[in-house]
């Protein structure tokens, strides 16, 4: 029998214990934690257990890795941390899975591409969408040819009125200076999907957005600069925090309620609301990102894609839609169902389609006067945990695909490949560029003169 892997996890937080930790500890028999490295102690406790070793810093972590033994590091530090901490695990020789966004600004971007090729690192990316059972079958009727020659993919990122407020205006990913552009820190993922399903990076990028509403101008009047601190908008804010996090969530002990603190007793987070950021007035933060942008892109074939990112909606997940020259589809994340029209009344959907693990094939007929085929396909796993947790069944699937290719030496390539996440970080930072005043930049050329010598 197999030994079970020895995984290193750098940061014990949101996306290191909640996510992949929670995975490791599911499957004893595929993988276990042998070292932890954490600045707060009640995270290196509950993730390192009585056997992991424990580091307060992840450098000590990293310097110790001969004696550790690991065969493989989870780096999920703080997005500023990540290229420091990707370089200390590359040269020490470790397979990698690190969190998005790979690095944070692009000449962080551009250094770590450079270790990268220097060291032959072994790095694979936290895009989990693309395991998700959801976007592998989307995936699969795109690359079955049953759409025929793509014409447009529309993605749409539902960001979540009270998600947007949490992370991109209270959290940790408000600021471009201390994190990143929302478009890299949130959309990445979507960037990497449309990469993913057009094949090849894009020709050229234009985006427009900006913060529109998050602003202290729009502050209800006489508005305090704590939720908790007698709001005379209590009743009628979107964003009053203890509505969210005491009675909306009172059930929930896990993301995001996690990042109040240890006591999630009602009386406990109420306390971390008063002094903590995520009791803050959304109208009176230090936040600058945007809350609402859309990327156009082109591409070689003729394909166009956009995204469209937006904080002000109520549900909390993606829509796509996809036009081919044989065919249409569209597809709603949140509840794992995906349509599929073929124009021609003698068009199938070929048979492995159905057999796409996690995806149900429930029901498929003929639509409309023309009779065209149309086909449903459901990916059942998709609506656990949903709102808060899991990314539709990707963490779970990407680690599981992590650790398999740890096992089998093949980690930076195929779908873990280290140069396809780097396309979609560039297309992100092309697009704010573009947004904060380019206009439309030609990819190639951009990326080219970014990477420089690399």
């Amino acid at each position: 029998m197999t030994s079970p892997l020895r995984l290193a996890v750098l940061g014990a937080g949101g996306r290191g214990a909640d996510a992949y930790g929670r995975w490791v500890r599911a499957h004893p028999d595929r993988a276990r934690v042998v070292a932890v490295a954490d600045p707060l102690p009640a995270r290196l406790d509950a993730l390192a257990g009585t056997t992991a070793a424990r580091y307060a810093d992840w450098r000590g972590l990293v310097a110790d890795a001969p004696r550790l033994r690991p065969d493989a590091v989870l780096v999920a530090l703080p997005d500023a941390l990540h290229v420091e901490a990707a370089t200390a695990v590359a040269e020490a020789g470790l397979p990698m899975l690190l969190e998005k966004p790979a690095a944070p600004t692009l000449p962080a971007l551009t250094g770590l591409a450079a270790v990268v090729r220097r060291t032959g690192a072994r790095v694979a990316v936290g895009h989990v969408l693309r395991f998700a059972p959801f976007w592998r079958a989307v995936r699969a009727v795109v690359a079955s040819g049953a759409l025929g020659d793509l014409a447009t993919i529309e993605v749409r990122e539902n960001i979540g009125f009270w998600h947007f407020a949490h992370s991109y205006v209270r959290g940790s990913w408000r600021s471009t200076a201390e994190s990143s552009p929302m478009v890299l820190a949130k959309t990445c993922h979507d960037l990497d999907l449309v990469r993913w399903l057009a094949g090849a990076p894009p020709d050229q990028v234009s985006s427009q957005g900006s913060l529109l509403h998050f602003r202290a101008e729009n502050a209800p009047e006489g508005a305090p600069g704590r939720c908790t601190d007698g709001c005379p908008a209590a009743d009628r804010c979107p964003f009053y925090a203890p509505r969210y996090y005491v009675d909306a969530l009172r059930d929930v002990t896990g993301h995001p309620v996690t990042m109040l603190g240890d006591d999630l007793s009602p009386a406990g987070r109420l306390a971390a609301l008063r002094r903590g950021p995520y009791g803050r007035c959304v109208y009176r933060c230090d936040n600058d990102v945007a809350d609402h942008q859309q990327t156009l892109m082109t591409f070689a074939s003729g394909l166009t894609a956009t995204l469209t990112a937006s904080a002000f909606t109520a549900e909390n997940t993606r829509h796509v839609a996809i036009t081919g020259t044989r065919g249409q589809l569209h597809g709603h994340m949140g509840s794992g169902e995906i349509g599929v029209d073929l124009y021609s009344p003698a068009a199938r959907l070929p048979g492995e389609l159905a057999r796409v693990p996690g995806v149900e094939l429930t029901g498929s007929g003929v639509d409309g006067p023309l009779r065209h085929p149309s086909y449903t396909l459901v990916a059942r796993g998709d609506t656990v945990a949903a709102d808060h947790r899991g990314h539709a069944g990707g963490d779970d699937a990407l680690m599981d695909a992590f650790c398999r290719a740890v096992a089998e030496g093949t980690v930076g390539t195929g779908e873990l490949s280290f140069a396809t996440a780097l396309d979609s970080h560039l297309m992100a930072f092309a697009a704010e560029e573009s947004r904060t005043g380019a206009g439309v930049v030609d990819f190639a050329a951009w990326a080219r003169t970014a990477l420089g010598a690399v």
